[in-house]
């Protein structure tokens, strides 16, 4: 209320919208929570014991650039080799019975189809990025793998799991990022097996 004239003052302004979040980078899908809660490693909604973890490392996930080139190549090599030695039927077929054009041009869709999918394969791969990531390797056939815009995070989520491992009561709670990558794409550092999800290495589970 105005001291001065006894009339009400009128309600302040609303505070300005908060500002949207940026959009993540290419590659990075939603935030994913890695905690440890007794003697648990949980990465998102799988859990791994403490006692089973047999590594826990940071590195640089390249894409198969060189793989890529070569199963385009092959794939090029056995496709076109196909699409001759069916059309050298097809036109016996033709010859004989005078019937056959049908499939000789069924035949070339289907490969030039094919040709231009595994060219779109090969330049996916050849223009995917790098990525530093953790990988969290277990006493069995397990690994899960998670990524960070920070690398710091990751080197100090190492030193976390690491210290949980030798201290039972240790507890702690961080949020990472996941990526949307085909593993078949990707060099693993020493380790090429990859379990579980479907095309997604932001969680692998046992």
């Amino acid at each position: 209320m105005d001291e001065t004239t006894g009339t009400p003052l009128p309600p302040p302004p609303p505070p300005p919208p908060p500002h949207a979040p940026p959009a993540p980078a290419a590659g990075y899908v939603s935030g994913i929570d890695v905690r440890v809660s007794k003697r648990l490693l949980w990465v998102g909604g799988a859990c791994y014991p403490l006692q089973n973890i047999a590594r826990v490392y940071t590195f640089m996930l390249h894409p198969r650039r060189k793989d890529a080139v070569v199963r385009c190549l092959k794939r090029i090599a056995f496709t076109v080799l196909t699409a001759i030695g069916l059309s050298l039927i097809a036109a016996i077929s033709r010859f004989d019975s005078g019937d056959g054009e049908g499939v000789l041009d069924f035949v070339w869709v289907c490969a030039v189809g094919f040709l231009l999918y595994a060219v779109g394969d090969m330049i996916s791969v050849l223009i995917a990025k790098s990525h530093f990531v953790l990988a969290c390797e277990t006493s069995g056939p397990s690994i899960a793998l998670v990524t960070s815009r920070n690398p710091g995070q990751l080197h100090e989520l190492v030193r976390s799991i690491a210290h949980a491992i030798e201290n039972p009561e240790a507890e702690f709670q961080v949020r990472v990022e996941t990526l949307t990558i085909s593993p078949s794409n990707y060099y693993f550092g020493d380790n090429v097996n990859m379990y579980g999800g479907n095309g997604n290495t932001g969680v692998s589970n046992s």
